[in-house]
C-alpha cells in the first residue's frame, strides 16, 4: 500500500484531520453492546448505523463539514472483552483486514488504527507491526484494561518495545475499569462518557507515568482524547505531590515532563475554548490535534467549534491537521522507516 497523501483543500479553507472516528463490523457488534450500560438507548441505537456506513453518508458529513481526512478505528471494547484468548487474536485480525478493505477504497479520506489483543502481548506487537507494514495504518487504538490488566504491566514490556521502534502512535481509548467502584453507586449518569471514563483513562494513562514506561521506552507517543482525560489542568500539583508521596518506582523527571514529552492529547468531545486554551499552554500546541469522537458527538458542532475557535492562527494550523500529519506520519517517509519497509 502506498503512502498516505490527505486532501490539502483549496484557497484559504482549514483543512481537517480527525483521529478518533469509529466504525463497526457485524462480527463485533456483540462486544459493542456493552455501550448499552453507558449511554442513552436512543445514542446507542443511532450509533449502529452511522457506524457502520463508509460510504456516501460518511463522507457526505465529511464534506458538508470541511473533514478532509479521518484515522478510522473499531469502536471498543471490541475484543479485548472476549476471554478466549485465540477467538480475540483471530478475531483483532479479521477486524484489521475489513478496516483496510475500506481504507484502500478511500486512502485519500481514510487512514486506520490497528485492533489489538492486548490478552496476546507479543502477539498484539506483531499484529500492529503488521498492520502498520502491510496496511499502511498509522498506529492502533487500545480499549483501556484488558481483563483487569493495565498496561504498565511488566508482561507488556515486549509490546511498548516494538512500539517504541516502530514509532507507533497508541491512541488510549476510553472503557470500563474491571470493577464498578463504589462511588458511582445510585448515580448512573456519571458512569461512562460524563466522568469515569476520563477518570479511568487518565488514570490509566498516569499509570504508565509513574511505573517508569516512558523511561524504559521514551520514543513511545500515547495519545489521549477528550482534551486529555482531565491531565493538562493538574500538571503543577502531579509535580508537587510527586515530591511528597509513597513511591513503589523510581522515575527520572518530573510526571509533567512525561506528559508534555511522550503524550499527545486530541479535542474529541470537547469543544471548549477554555479547555482547549489550558492544553495548548500546558502541553504545548505542537501536542494537540482536533478530532471529533465521530458518531457519539456531531461533527458538525466539533467543526464550527475549531474553525471559530479563540486562538491563533498558528495554532488553529497545527490544531487541525498539521500535528496530526506530523506524528502521525501521514505523509508516510519517516515511520515507513521505522516500521522497515514500504507499505507496498
Amino acid at each position: 500500500m502506498s503512502s498516505v497523501t490527505i486532501n490539502t483543500g483549496t484557497g484559504n479553507r482549514l483543512r481537517k484531520v480527525a483521529l478518533e472516528e469509529h466504525c463497526m463490523f457485524p462480527e463485533f457488534v456483540d462486544y459493542f453492546s456493552v455501550n448499552k450500560k453507558t449511554v442513552s438507548a436512543s445514542l446507542y441505537e443511532k450509533a449502529i448505523p452511522a457506524l457502520s456506513d463508509f460510504g456516501e453518508k460518511r463522507l457526505a458529513l465529511m464534506d458538508d463539514n470541511g473533514i478532509d481526512f479521518v484515522v478510522l478505528s473499531l469502536s471498543g471494547p471490541g475484543v479485548q472483552i472476549e476471554p478466549d484468548t485465540g477467538v480475540a487474536v483471530k478475531l483483532a485480525r479479521l477486524a484489521n483486514e475489513k478496516l483496510a478493505k475500506e481504507v484502500q477504497r478511500k486512502p485519500e479520506r481514510y487512514g486506520g488504527f490497528a485492533h489489538l489483543a492486548m490478552q496476546d502481548p507479543q502477539g498484539a506487537a506483531d499484529e500492529l507491526e503488521r498492520c502498520m507494514r502491510d496496511y499502511g495504518f498509522q498506529g492502533a487504538m487500545i480499549n483501556g484494561q484488558t481483563g483487569g490488566v493495565y498496561l504498565d504491566d511488566r508482561r507488556y514490556d515486549v509490546f511498548w518495545e516494538r512500539v517504541s521502534a516502530l514509532r507507533a502512535p497508541i491512541y488510549l481509548h476510553p472503557a470500563d475499569p474491571f470493577d464498578k467502584p463504589a462511588m458511582y453507586a445510585d448515580h448512573p449518569e456519571m458512569w461512562g462518557p460524563t466522568w469515569s471514563w476520563a477518570v479511568e483513562t487518565g488514570s490509566h494513562a498516569l499509570r504508565l507515568v509513574f511505573s517508569g514506561v516512558f523511561d524504559r521506552y521514551p520514543d513511545v507517543p500515547l495519545i489521549l482524547g477528550h482534551m486529555g482525560e482531565n491531565l493538562p489542568i493538574q500538571l503543577w500539583r502531579f509535580d508537587s505531590r510527586y515530591e511528597v508521596s509513597n513511591k513503589r518506582h523510581a522515575i527520572a523527571k518530573a510526571p509533567s515532563d512525561y506528559i508534555r514529552s511522550n503524550i499527545k492529547i486530541t479535542t474529541s468531545g470537547v469543544c471548549s475554548d477554555v479547555a482547549l486554551r489550558c492544553t495548548l499552554d500546558a502541553i504545548g500546541p505542537e501536542n494537540v490535534m482536533f478530532s471529533i469522537d465521530y458518531p457519539m458527538e456531531s461533527t458538525e458542532i466539533a467543526s464550527k467549534w475549531i474553525s471559530g475557535a479563540a486562538i491563533s492562527d498558528e495554532e488553529r494550523r497545527l490544531v487541525s491537521h498539521a500535528n496530526a500529519e506530523r506524528i502521525l506520519a501521514l505523509g508516510g517517509a519517516e515511520r515507513t522507516a521505522a516500521a522497515g519497509g514500504d507499505h507496498g
